[in-house]
């Protein structure tokens, strides 16, 4: 059931916080009227609440203490915020606990939260659904595993739905306390490796076996200890840099795993890109990763920081009434969006200008002006809605200020270099036409560089088009092609004199561009009929 909460004028702020095994995380969020959202903080402490309860399944005086106050502190601080309502969840650590009550009644008095125990599926499902939103799957269908201090969660699923979830007493911190000596300071051997490997591969053997049955197109893999390992494997394992941490082989996890078994913990602690507070619970989640790897046969896992609190976001925003940025919209439209509110852009023109551009874009296609597909084309409607978003910093300069903004902004769905790709689509969409200095210095390859040219063509006729920001012009097409020469038609009910003016100005730089001269004529859509009664040439 949607939930009745309305979004005041000045917006709702809202703080999600997920007291986990290990560390307790906190994303503070302002709903905006305009059904938008913006992050105002995220905030990360360890407390690990589960250190030494897996053994008599009682969460230990100390531990309690130790959330209590970071979840305080971070309360205290999503009020500066002027946070409203507090949205809590407890996992592994708390649900398994005979104490449960001692840490919740403890929380609710000391930090003023009422926290909610989820169950093992209920992560797994909320974990699917924050880090499925953030990906651009399409038709591909996904393993996903995120491997927390107490349990780990794995979910099968496509874009919109799952098709399995499940979660295993498996987590960093538990196999520590289970199978490695308390406090062991020296290397891990490997007879003690191989134990906690087959520990892992007999509680997993039967969901391995059913996964097996089913495509994987793709391998994505959460939390600290998943994230931490690809960052040892690109940093110490490929100091030269050639090697992203966005990507984990299972060969380069491998490695890593052997260099970190054969060190003492605090060498360990010393490698190039470990996170110092994990060095003596990292090997027992790397076992967890390799395994799940091995099992399945996956040569890599693509790294996403997304996890169990966006999961609580998504699941928030689905409840709300007429909350549009969730429902079927996919995670690029949903992220492009989300970006353009937030900024306050001007929807109508940009819509105006993005429909001009496309249909300009696919008439360009037919009369054979260039040979880009869907992919190009998806990239163009996103640039072309954004193009503008940088007058949200300043009108003067606002193309350069939206190079900026694109570039620096967490569109989800998009990779780096199609964020790139928008950017500078829109930091071209108007004042001079880049020169060769300009494509020199851009982070993609030649090819692409001729792409932003021609895409960034399309919005700048695309702007000039909707100039006056009436929404004039109904249509836009090339309708013809000859040697020397493109003809464009405006179709207009009214006078568009300002747009015709403004595609005048884009002829020079359309013909740097294409070689061709670009002939400009205007008619009425319900007749057909030359408006002006002659061509411009």
């Amino acid at each position: 059931m949607k939930s009745k909460k309305k979004i005041g004028a000045a917006g709702r702020i809202v703080a999600f916080i997920d007291i986990g095994t290990n560390s307790v995380r906190m994303l503070v969020v302002r709903f905006n009227p305009n059904h938008s959202y913006s992050i105002l903080t995220r905030q990360k402490q360890q407390v690990r609440l589960g250190e030494g309860e897996f053994d008599d399944e009682e969460i230990t005086p100390d531990a309690i203490g130790r959330t209590c106050v970071v979840c305080r502190k971070f309360v205290d601080l999503a009020r500066t915020f002027n946070a409203e309502e507090f949205v809590a969840v407890a996992t592994s650590a708390a649900r398994e606990a005979t104490n449960q009550d001692v840490l919740l009644t403890r929380l609710r008095e000391e930090a003023q939260i009422d926290v909610r125990v989820i169950s093992g599926l209920e992560e797994a499902r909320l974990i699917y659904l924050g880090v499925s939103s953030g990906l651009h799957l399409g038709d591909r269908q996904a393993f996903f595993i995120d491997i927390g201090g107490g349990s780990t969660e794995i979910s099968l699923g496509g874009q919109q739905q799952f098709t399995m979830l499940e979660s295993f007493r498996l987590g960093a911190i538990r196999l520590t306390n289970l199978f490695l000596p308390e406090n062991a300071a020296g290397p891990v051997r490997p007879d003690q490796y191989k134990l906690i490997q087959q520990y892992v591969r007999n509680a997993i053997i039967h969901t391995v076996q059913k996964i097996k049955k089913q495509k994987i197109d793709l391998a994505v893999g959460g939390s600290g200890s998943i994230m931490n390992m690809a960052d040892i494997a690109a940093k110490a394992l490929h100091p030269e840099g050639d090697v992203s941490a966005s990507v984990l082989a299972y060969r380069d996890l491998r490695k890593a795993i052997d260099l970190l078994c054969a060190l003492p913990l605090e060498e360990r602690r010393k490698v190039p890109g470990i996170n110092a507070e994990r060095a003596d619970i990292i090997i027992a989640g790397a076992v967890i990763l390799e395994t799940f790897m091995k099992e399945l046969g996956l040569e890599s896992i693509t790294i996403t920081s997304r996890g169990l609190q966006d999961g609580m976001l998504m699941d928030y925003l689905s409840r709300m009434e007429d909350f549009p940025l969730f429902g079927t919209l996919s995670p690029r439209e949903r992220s492009v969006l989300q970006l353009g509110r937030s900024c306050g852009i001007n929807e109508a023109h940009a819509r105006n200008v993005t429909r001009l551009a496309l249909e300009i874009f696919d008439s360009a296609k037919e009369i054979r002006l260039h040979d880009y597909g869907d992919w190009e084309r998806e990239l163009l409607e996103y640039a072309a809605f954004l193009h503008d978003i940088g007058s949200f910093i300043s009108f003067a300069n606002h193309h350069a200020h939206s190079y900026y903004i694109i570039k620096n902004s967490e569109l989800l769905g998009f990779d780096q270099k199609e964020i790139d790709i928008m950017a500078n689509i829109a930091r071209f969409h108007r004042k001079k036409k880049p020169r060769k200095k300009h494509l020199d210095i851009l982070d993609i390859a030649d090819h692409e560089q001729r792409m932003v040219l021609v895409l960034a063509m399309f919005v700048r006729l695309g702007e000039s088009l909707d100039r006056s920001h009436a929404g004039l012009v109904e249509h836009a097409e090339f309708v013809r092609a000859e040697k020397n020469e493109v003809v464009l038609d405006i179709i207009a009910q009214n006078d568009c004199q300002l747009e015709i003016w403004g595609v005048e100005a884009e002829q020079r730089a359309f013909e740097k561009v294409f070689s061709k001269h670009l002939a400009i004529e205007v008619i009425a859509p319900r007749t057909g009929s030359d408006v002006n009664g002659q061509k411009d040439t």
